[in-house]
């Protein structure tokens, strides 16, 4: 599991041998079930999660009992509630698993001492948070000016792995559109080709 990490890691920046021995301790990991729940609504998030394997999502629940996606997590990705994980603050959000998934934890505490042990994680996470608002950013613009269709064919070309591992209806959710919809622009891009 820990491997995925420091490969993740390298990826951004290098780190040594004994970087990497000193980041394992930090760490602890997790199993889930398919279905099982990491955090639910009104929890504080203790952890900050890499998902070693497996598939994730985090999500909302409104009033009238309807699940709005925010974000799939698999392999390589890291997932949380950030707020409450920062400002210990209950959870708006649940986290669970569409997929057996194995995760790599890490507290706040945790978190706080690995950047002071080694620096150069401090900089590998600046340039997630930095990639993660962009991607905020992105997708904000594209829900305020693409169509459904257009926000749709724009998903699975920056994430082909959606469309085989997602169920349509949790990809409905996360575009904002019913599945339904959804159903009718696939049908519609089938017979364009």
């Amino acid at each position: 599991m820990i491997d995925i990490l420091f490969k993740h890691i390298q990826d951004k920046v290098s780190i040594t041998e004994m970087d990497k021995e000193l980041i394992k301790p930090f760490f602890i990991e997790k199993k889930l079930r398919r279905k099982q729940y990491l955090l639910q609504e009104g929890d504080v998030c203790k952890y900050l999660s890499f998902v070693s394997s497996g598939l994730i999502r985090t999500y909302n629940v409104d009033e009238k009992g309807d699940e709005h996606m925010s974000v799939f997590g698999w392999e390589g990705w890291w997932i949380s509630d950030f707020n409450s994980f920062l400002s210990g603050e209950p959870s708006v959000f649940n986290i669970d698993a569409i997929e057996e998934a194995e995760l790599l934890l890490i507290s706040l505490s945790n978190y706080e001492a690995l950047t002071l042990a080694v620096p150069v994680m401090d900089r590998y996470f600046r340039i997630l948070y930095q990639n993660s608002l962009v991607t905020k950013e992105k997708r904000l613009m594209s829900s305020i000016t693409h169509n459904a269709e257009e926000k749709y064919v724009q998903l699975v070309n920056s994430n082909p792995q959606i469309i085989e591992r997602i169920p349509q209806n949790l990809i409905a959710s996360y575009l904002g559109i019913a599945p339904e919809t959804l159903s009718r622009i696939k049908k519609k891009l089938v017979l364009r080709k």
